[in-house]
């Protein structure tokens, strides 16, 4: 009853940009943070950027200065802005929301908990 899908991954050359969003799907009544993540080839999964629904940002230092986080609400859609990709930038980027509100079929209100999309492939060559 409730989706988050990622799009915007793709192949970029070192120094280029991507855009990658997050749509949530579904009788949305709230999402509270959302969080992107990433995880390389035989790495652990790492925090990439976490914005709260009050507009609070964390930042992988990694990321810090190169990346920005943002959301629109109206939309159910959060961004992650990439600029300045290295060859180690390259992932699987997935987002997460730690609680979404929804109606459900029989117009309840339900929260689904750590919800996760599919994730999206980001590949930047040297």
């Amino acid at each position: 009853q409730v989706q988050l899908v990622e799009s915007g991954g793709g192949l970029v050359q070192a120094g280029g940009s991507l855009r990658l969003s997050c749509a949530a799907s579904g009788m949305i009544l709230s999402i509270n943070t959302i969080t992107w993540y990433r995880q390389a080839l035989g790495k652990q999964r790492e925090l990439v950027a976490r914005m709260t629904s009050g507009g609070s940002t964390d930042y992988a230092d990694s990321v810090k200065g190169r990346f920005t986080i943002s959301r629109d609400n109206a939309k159910k859609t959060a961004y992650l802005q990439m600029n300045s990709l290295k060859p180690e930038d390259t992932a699987v980027y997935y987002c997460s929301a730690d609680r979404i509100l929804f109606t459900d079929r029989t117009g309840g209100t339900k929260a689904a908990v750590d919800y996760w999309g599919q994730g999206t492939q980001v590949t930047v060559s040297s």
